[in-house]
């Protein structure tokens, strides 16, 4: 277990992993006290209305993706961060004032989601390749991992607690909550100006122009199995990471249930999370492309298992596999892509990365809150399953097709 843990005796990263995990777990108070006012008090119940928030939000990963990963590459990340992390604290307080007021309305809680996603666009592949300068190459694995840990560990606690809060005190008070959740962050973003050696970047133009923007796609695209892995996640996060819509439509649609089951249910899918992020970590190298592979079927299989359960707590219990099978995945395919690609080129291509994962799950969002209003809860779920299938066949048919081409 201390191999998993390896990166915090490193003092900077301990640093930053202590103020990393604070901050997440404001954001996913705001995440659960955002979906389910949209879901139970902004709309008539509609599973569509969540995922058009959670379209929002994600779509800038797309939208703003010719910029984003070049201003990591470019720009001070510590500077960069500090700015990010300081809008969103703002925008949270925002938020926060428009629910105490009393007057909030859907549009506002959209228009609050796309800033958010905005401004999260420039902040994502940042934070990922910030590690790397705070860790040497050995560790950088083992703090991806970590960061995942991090940020699961937050989606375990988060949502039942927000849940709770809500009930108790409100949802505008849990958006409160999460302002001050940025402060330690904030605090260790500022003690590295000390403490980090300047991190060169490559400056060989001073604007962001679409052929550096085609950089990180030109690299993806010469490391086939790296293409291959990118349209696997397209496939995975599309439907599988939209669980905000899917469970708040279950939680009240399926089984009557309210905000603080709806926080237990994310809660429980935190638990497979962090194993999931806990088994990366162990690992003392970079998960394998057949390891993404199996996980993949993993997905689809999970997904079909928690579809068909009867029983709320049979449903919860299988929401851990299904957690599981989407950490190990997405941290996976993290670790694999940072430790493969050449530093100076890391920004751009855990931009695309980024983009991919969060872009899909955006596109997807709208589908699988249309087909929980329309077919049901229990349907959005059971298409992440084919997904799943096609993503795993996929990766099969490509290591098939490297296995024929090794003899020439």
């Amino acid at each position: 277990m201390s191999n998993a843990f390896r990166s915090l005796s490193n003092p900077n990263y301990k640093l930053w992993f202590g103020g990393a995990i604070v901050s997440n777990l404001g954001t996913w108070l705001q995440r659960t006290a955002q979906d389910w006012i949209v879901i139970a008090e902004l709309s008539d119940k509609n599973a569509s209305a969540v995922g058009l928030v959670v379209f929002l939000q994600f779509a800038p990963q797309i939208l703003l993706l010719p910029i984003t990963g070049w201003a990591a590459d470019r720009m001070d990340r510590r500077k960069l961060l500090f700015i990010t992390q300081s809008l969103m604290a703002a925008l949270a307080l925002i938020l926060g004032l428009l629910v105490l007021s009393g007057h909030v309305v859907l549009w506002q809680v959209c228009a609050c989601a796309f800033a958010l996603g905005c401004v999260a666009a420039f902040d994502a592949p940042a934070r990922h390749a910030f590690v790397s300068d705070i860790v040497s190459e050995k560790e950088l694995s083992n703090a991806v991992g970590l960061n995942s840990v991090s940020f699961n560990s937050a989606r375990l606690v988060g949502p039942a607690v927000a849940g709770i809060l809500i009930a108790l005190i409100g949802t505008g008070w849990v958006f409160m909550i999460n302002v001050l959740s940025f402060i330690p962050l904030l605090i260790a973003l500022h003690r590295f100006k000390k403490r980090l050696p300047k991190v060169e970047a490559d400056n060989t133009k001073a604007s962001p122009d679409v052929a550096k923007f085609l950089d990180g796609f030109r690299y993806i695209w010469q490391h086939r199995e790296m293409a291959v892995i990118l349209v696997m996640s397209f496939l995975i996060c599309s439907l599988g990471m939209n669980f905000s819509v899917y469970l708040s439509a279950m939680t009240v649609h399926v089984f009557q249930g309210h905000a603080d089951q709806y926080g237990f249910l994310i809660s429980m899918m935190a638990i497979g999370s962090i194993t999931g992020a806990m088994v990366t970590a162990s690992r003392r190298s970079s998960p394998s492309f057949r390891f993404m592979i199996y996980v993949a079927a993993m997905f689809a299989v999970s997904c079909f298992l928690v579809a068909i359960s009867t029983s709320f707590w049979a449903f919860a219990v299988l929401l851990i596999l299904l957690g599981l099978s989407l950490q190990l995945f997405t941290t996976s395919t993290a670790s694999y892509m940072q430790v493969t690609t050449e530093k100076r080129y890391r920004g751009r291509v855990m931009a695309v990365v980024l983009a991919t994962a969060l872009g899909s799950t955006a596109l997807g969002a709208p589908l699988v809150g249309w087909i929980a209003d329309f077919l049901g809860a229990r349907w959005a779920i059971g298409m992440g399953s084919v997904t799943g299938v096609i993503a795993a066949g996929l990766g099969f048919w490509f290591l098939r097709k490297q296995a024929q081409a090794e003899p020439r």
